[in-house]
């Protein structure tokens, strides 16, 4: 009779066995995770009495209405003084951030996605000693992630942003060099990028993205893969304030990282928010589609290893990694370049920058020191 081997039922069974064992393994970690970060909350002490709150919400995002009344519910049941400001088509989370500080603000909340978070910690980067507090409401928060706010708890991300407990982190810059616009500074969180990133996030279908989330950016990705490369001469200024140029380099993506965790995969491991560096990434492919799979298997490996470094199966990839205080690129053509996935437009110069510890940032657990060594 035919029938499958029996080797290969036992290796199936096993692949199985393997595959139920780490799911479980990640259901108990999110259990006692999310255990550890109830028990941090609840022992929060929130300051009602002195702080005066304004919320910046982005009224575009589903339920926006139901999550303001709640916010009014949560602050009136606490005694927080607060206020709303929306964001709009003329007016971002920076210019409301802003607004709020002159209107006399003495914390200020983003509720929104990565896109409001980023513009309004743009303006508060400016303003020392003012508190900044995240309520994520967007597709991937992956600042909220790396900060390890609370994504799927609203009161819980309330108790956190209006309550003790800060951490100063580094907010990066991305200057486009050659732009006549005199808004042409952003400030970054996360990754900022100009290359194979921006063309990606770019061409990300909304609804879609709306559907399954991140995940829409790999099937937006598929697109480009066979996209010319980029060349261009790299400067990088290393932490000791030293130079190193490249000429003529050819690559797919250059990124410069502030934190580099996204949802089940690490883009940099060793970035961190508080020390005062950017990690930057030089990343190129050969050979078609086998450089591509060398290079998800790179991102693979280290997200394992926790460690940036590439897999010793690669043959067809590379990814140069360094950290330095500022990189300057020029290309011999232009190309798209990203803040925290916003799309800023075609450039051929900018450059990426660093200011150490600008951002007060409210987060669930705070150390007892800045080490410039925590792992997010």
């Amino acid at each position: 009779m035919g029938g499958m081997p029996q080797p290969l039922i036992l290796a199936l069974c096993v692949i199985a066995l393997v595959l139920c064992l780490a799911a479980a393994v990640l259901l108990f970690w999110r259990v006692r995770r999310r255990q550890r970060l109830n028990a941090v909350v609840e022992s929060r002490d929130d300051d009602a009495e002195k702080v005066d709150y304004a919320f910046i919400i982005n009224p575009s995002k589903p339920h926006a209405e139901e999550l303001r009344a709640r916010i009014d519910a949560f602050c009136e049941a606490k005694g927080i003084s607060h206020f709303f400001i929306d964001t709009q088509l003329d007016k971002d989370g920076n210019a409301c951030a802003r607004e709020a500080v002159a209107r006399g603000a003495t914390g200020v909340v983003a509720v929104g996605g990565d896109g409001t978070v980023r513009t309004v910690a743009s303006a508060m980067a400016k303003f020392d000693g003012i508190p900044m507090g995240i309520v994520p409401i967007g597709t991937a928060n992956l600042f909220a992630r790396n900060m390890g706010i609370p994504l799927d708890d609203v009161d819980a991300a309330l108790t956190v942003a209006t309550s003790h407990g800060s951490r100063h982190i580094d907010m990066g810059r991305l200057c486009v060099l050659d732009s006549d616009d005199p808004d042409h500074d952003h400030g970054f969180l996360i990754v900022a990028g100009v290359g194979f990133d921006a063309l990606m996030i770019d061409d990300t279908n909304p609804t879609l993205k709306k559907n399954i989330s991140w995940l829409a950016y790999f099937a937006s990705a598929t697109k480009h893969l066979f996209s010319p490369k980029n060349h261009g001469d790299l400067t990088i200024t290393d932490p000791q304030g030293n130079a190193h140029v490249r000429t003529g380099v050819a690559f797919r993506t250059f990124m410069a990282g502030n934190c580099g965790q996204i949802p089940a995969l690490s883009l940099m491991p060793e970035a961190v928010s508080d020390d005062g560096y950017l990690d930057f990434e030089l990343i190129d492919t050969t050979g078609g589609l086998i450089g591509w799979a060398n290079l998800f298997g790179d991102v693979v490996h280290q997200t394992i290893t926790g460690r940036a470094k590439q897999s010793p199966l690669s043959t067809n990839s590379t990814i140069d990694q360094f950290q330095g205080v500022r990189a300057e690129i020029r290309l011999e053509r232009p190309a798209l370049a990203q803040v925290d996935g916003d799309v800023l437009g075609e450039t051929r110069h900018i450059a990426f920058s660093i200011q150490k510890r600008a951002l007060c940032v409210r987060v669930p657990e705070v150390p007892a020191e800045p080490t410039g060594l925590m792992a997010l």
